[in-house]
């Protein structure tokens, strides 16, 4: 389970004194997650998300991220909503650590990613940029093309099979090179795998978890989305999912050619991006963790596929 942090009572009454949700009726920790813990919390005013982070999260970050929860629900984007407490604040301390209440939203992750769900990611996602045009704060991408050399030194001074490290490091020479400036950026979710959508039958009804997002290029996150989206658990690329996912996307915003032109690369420096933080965690194992590494080898398919794609074409465009 996803819980490190176990709060009583008393923290958990001294926390809701400052806001206004009533008397807690529940309180239940949550499975899902690997970054921090989460708790169900009822109230006499509603259900709610109760997060405490965890050491993986920077505090400094949290102001970007709760700010920019606010700032896409004002624009009608559904996502969870920081709550404010009576001096208006969201961001608060429990159990030592950085905590904060969300919204709690309605609907499921989807069991089957068929093409019509992701069709509809693909319009939720380029909602989502939309509604993050004119956030003011600005967050880099600290797990963008820059970041993916250093993890890979981490990754193989841990040690690599026979062979490994040099396939990965001649997809990183070539991802480094060929990597494109200019396109259209703003913010991006940066995670938004199937766990972190909702749905309501066929439609997507929510989006959750933006510990990740940042700046960086828009069609990046279309290309993470290519990667978690439109792969069979065989391993095999589904190619009507990967055309439903970019034509729903270009039906709320238009790709520009040069993004277009840049997909094998961006899919391909995506692959590479999770392949490597799943390495890492993989070769650097705690002892009694309580959640345990993702397999680096699904990965690695993927940026094998990408690899091998001749162009844009091999993603149904």
């Amino acid at each position: 389970m996803a819980v490190y942090t176990a709060i009583d009572e008393d923290q958990l009454g001294a926390l809701l004194a400052t806001f206004d949700l009533g008397e807690v009726l529940a309180l239940k920790g949550i499975a899902e997650g690997v970054e921090n813990s989460n708790y169900f919390l009822l109230t006499e005013r509603g259900r709610y998300i109760l997060t405490i982070y965890e050491k993986r999260v920077d505090a400094a970050d949290l102001p970007f991220f709760l700010g920019l929860m606010d700032h896409l629900s004002g624009r009608g984007f559904v996502c969870p909503v920081p709550v404010k407490d009576r001096l208006g604040r969201t961001l608060h301390r429990l159990a030592g650590k950085p905590a904060a209440i969300v919204s709690f939203l309605d609907g499921q992750s989807p069991r089957a990613l068929t093409p019509q769900r992701c069709r509809a990611l693909g319009r939720a996602l380029a909602a989502l940029h939309g509604a993050g045009a004119g956030f003011v704060p600005v967050r880099p991408n600290a797990l963008s093309v820059a970041a993916w050399r250093p993890l890979f030194e981490q990754a193989r001074r841990s040690g690599m099979e026979d062979g490994l490290e040099e396939e990965i490091s001649a997809d990183l020479d070539h991802v480094e090179r060929a990597w494109p400036e200019g396109l259209p950026a703003g913010v991006i979710h940066a995670d938004l795998f199937p766990d972190n959508a909702f749905f309501d039958h066929d439609e997507v009804s929510g989006v959750i978890d933006f510990y990740f997002a940042c700046n960086d290029l828009l069609a990046y996150d279309l290309a993470i989305c290519l990667n978690a989206w439109c792969f069979e658990a065989s391993g095999e690329f589904n190619v009507t999912k990967s055309r439903a996912l970019i034509e729903g996307y270009a039906a709320e915003r238009r790709l520009e050619p040069a993004e277009v032109a840049a997909l094998p690369v961006l899919a391909r420096g995506a692959a590479l991006r999770f392949l490597l933080t799943r390495l890492y965690d993989w070769l650097n194992r705690v002892e009694g963790a309580l959640v345990s590494p993702k397999d680096p080898n699904e990965y690695l398919r993927k940026l094998r596929f990408h690899r091998a794609a001749g162009g844009p074409q091999a993603y149904g465009i």
